[in-house]
């Protein structure tokens, strides 16, 4: 092999390596398969699937900003005739479609905020409940937790427990059991601090522009329980609430008379604007014992205003005036400013 031969093969042999290693310099890579959010419409508005999954996923809550008001013989303890707090409350909502319903799971944390310096504010779990089908188990809000829209009623002392319920829910007929755990729960001052146990039964229905609801509670350990009805119509420009309740003594879900009635019209004013006075009478208010009310009646009644300012804000203001006989008179409210997410 001669020299000329020699170099025109070294030349060959190096133009082939620069040009493997140029050509694998300019290789790329492949992209990774991106997974966009997809809207689920399944359950309502708001709700997206997780990526990667067939779970719905929605995110809601508010901030509210709110001062109480109350003139003349306070019942909060306070001092004042005024009190501001501000609240922030965060809900998860989850849900997915099996072979046996729609699986739920919800998650709802609240912190209040009172005290400027921050050692009255707290955080903490509102409500967390699964649902299977017709099936509820967890903490949340009772059927006691229902009322009339307005401000002026009062016919619950407690709603919300540890439960296990089921419903039954025909679209325009629902009915259901729930076992409440009522331990540790005080009521007037008359506690049960052990193995108490409450069980609540509930009817419902939807008659067009009519509805109402009827439940029952009984307090095992106190041996005494409750009864409410209430029924709404839509009525001209509003709608019509009537409500009835009656307790045969001290128990969890209300003690505060032994008897009531309530009645509210909530008229819908403009699309923004609802205005609804209500009023409720109490017979035998307050308890003097286990199970014995006091002989001293009293009556409230009141007007809410709800303003919706712009989507999502919107301001509530409630007056009420309370009177009790052999009592105190007292005017009593507050002002709400409130972002819904």
């Amino acid at each position: 092999m001669n020299i000329k031969s020699l170099l025109i093969g070294s030349a060959a042999a190096l133009a082939a390596v620069s040009g493997a290693q140029a050509a694998d310099a300019i290789v790329a890579a492949e992209p990774e398969p991106m997974e966009y959010v997809r809207v689920c419409d399944a359950f309502g508005t708001g709700f997206f699937y997780i990526p990667g999954t067939e779970t719905c996923l929605k995110f809601g809550g508010y901030v509210r900003f709110q001062t109480d008001i109350n003139r003349g013989t306070p019942s909060n303890g306070r001092t004042s005739d005024w009190n501001s707090f501000t609240r922030a409350q965060f809900e998860i909502d989850t849900r997915t479609d099996t072979e046996l319903g729609a699986l739920r799971g919800f998650i709802g944390l609240r912190g209040n905020a009172d005290a400027g310096s921050g050692s009255s504010s707290s955080v903490f779990v509102d409500q967390a409940f699964i649902e299977l089908g017709g099936l509820k188990v967890g903490k949340f809000y009772s059927w006691w937790d229902d009322g009339l829209s307005g401000e002026a009623d009062e016919l619950s002392s407690n709603a919300l427990f540890n439960s296990v319920r089921y419903t039954y829910d025909a679209g325009s007929f629902w009915a259901g059991v729930s076992v409440d755990e009522l331990q540790d729960i005080n009521v007037a001052g008359f506690n049960e601090a052990n193995n108490n146990v409450g069980v609540a039964l509930g009817v419902g229905a939807k008659l067009g522009a009519a509805s109402f609801q009827l439940i029952g509670g009984y307090d095992t350990d106190r041996e005494n329980g409750s009864v409410r009805l209430i029924a709404t119509a839509d009525v001209g420009p509003g709608t019509l609430g009537l409500a009835g309740v009656w307790a045969s003594g001290a128990n969890a879900y209300y003690s505060v008379s032994e008897w009531a009635v309530a009645a509210e019209y909530a008229i819908k004013a403009t699309d923004k604007l609802t205005i609804t006075p209500g009023a409720q009478y109490y017979g035998s208010y307050g308890l003097v014992s286990w199970d014995d009310f006091s002989d001293n009646d009293a009556w409230t009644a009141g007007v809410t205003i709800d303003y919706k300012i712009t989507q999502g804000l919107s301001t509530k203001l409630a007056v009420n005036y309370f009177d009790q006989d052999n009592g105190d008179d007292q005017v009593k409210g507050f002002v709400r400013l409130q972002r819904s997410f």
